[in-house]
C-alpha cells in the first residue's frame, strides 16, 4: 500500500497537466496527499482492526467516513463528499475509479486470490455497486496478489484479460494519443495496469502514469501498488519521502499495515 500511497503524492501535481516526457522531479513543494492516500489507509485500518467488529461491510463504511471525518479537503469526487458528509449507508452506484485506488491493502491481506476477489468486491460495493466499479477494485486488487506470489507480467496480464475482462494490450504510446482524463475504472484502470507492464521498476511504473496524463495521481496510486508488490517494495528514497509527506495518523497504520504483513518499509528489518 505504501506504493499507492507514493504514486498518489508524486502524481498529484501533475493531474490535469500533460508533461513532454517522464523526467520529472518525483517530489517537489507541490507534491502532496490527496482522498487515493486518506481512503487507502481507510482500508488498510478496517482491515488492522477487523477482529472488533461483527459486520465487516459497516466497519468499511465506518471507516471510509471517519477518515474522510478527519481529511476532508483532501479533494474527494462530488458524489462520494456527499456520501461520506453525510454519513450515508447504502452506496450510490458509482463506477469511478475511487474502488480501485483504495483497494491496495486487500491485495496483501488475504491468502488466497478468491478471498482476495471476494473481499475487493465488497470493499468496493459500499460505494461503488455498478458492475463497473467492482470490476475496477477486483482487477487492482487480484494483480497484486498474484504479483506478490511470483507470477510474472504476462500471467497477470493473461489473467487481467481472460478473467476480469480488461484489455491491456494497447501500448502506452497508441493510448497517449489520444487519452483524456478519466475517473471511470473502464478508462483508468486497465491504462494503470499497462504503466506497470511496460515499466521495469517502481519508479518507472509511476513515470510512465504521471507521462500518460489525465487522473495522474489515481493512475500513479493504482499502477504503483502493483509495482511495489511486484518488484519487493518501494526504493527507500521514495518511500521515506511519502511517509515524511502524511500526517501522523496516516503514516502510523501505513506503518503498522505493512508491518502486519511484511511490506518492505525504508528502514528495513
Amino acid at each position: 500500500m505504501l506504493g499507492a500511497i507514493a504514486g498518489d503524492i508524486i502524481g498529484s501535481r501533475f493531474e490535469l497537466h500533460s508533461i513532454r516526457d517522464r523526467n520529472f522531479t518525483l517530489f517537489h513543494y507541490e507534491s502532496r496527499f490527496t482522498d487515493d492516500t486518506v481512503l487507502t489507509v481507510a482500508i488498510a485500518n478496517a482491515l488492522l482492526t477487523e477482529q472488533e467488529y461483527d459486520d465487516r461491510r459497516q466497519h468499511y463504511i465506518d471507516q471510509l467516513h471517519d477518515w474522510f471525518a478527519q481529511y476532508p479537503d483532501a479533494g474527494y469526487g462530488e458524489s462520494f463528499y456527499s456520501w461520506a458528509d453525510d454519513r450515508k449507508r447504502q452506496p450510490y452506484g458509482s463506477w469511478g475509479n475511487g474502488s480501485a485506488m483504495r483497494v491496495s491493502p486487500i491485495g496483501w491481506a488475504f491468502n488466497t486470490l478468491e478471498e482476495t476477489l471476494a473481499e475487493a468486491e465488497l470493499s468496493a460495493s459500499v460505494t461503488h455497486d455498478n458492475p463497473g466499479g467492482i470490476k475496477g477494485a477486483r482487477a487492482i486488487a487480484a494483480c497484486i496478489f498474484l504479483a506478490r506470489h511470483g507470477k510474472t507480467k504476462e500471467e497477470i496480464a493473461e489473467y487481467v484479460t481472460n478473467t476480469i475482462g480488461y484489455d491491456v494490450s494497447v501500448p502506452l504510446e497508441e493510448t497517449r494519443r489520444v487519452y483524456r482524463f478519466d475517473v471511470s475504472c473502464a478508462g483508468s484502470v486497465p491504462q494503470a495496469i499497462r504503466c506497470f507492464l511496460e515499466a521495469d521498476d517502481y519508479e518507472n511504473t509511476v513515470r510512465n502514469a504521471v507521462w500518460l496524463g489525465g487522473d495522474t495521481d489515481t493512475l500513479a496510486c493504482m499502477g504503483g501498488s502493483i509495482a511495489e508488490a511486484y518488484y519487493g517494495g518501494v526504493p527507500a528514497p521514495i518511500a521515506l519521502e511519502a511517509l515524511t509527506l502524511i500526517p501522523a495518523p496516516l503514516r502510523n497504520v501505513t506503518v503498522a499495515f505493512c508491518e502486519r504483513y511484511n511490506i518492505m518499509l525504508p528502514w528495513g528489518d
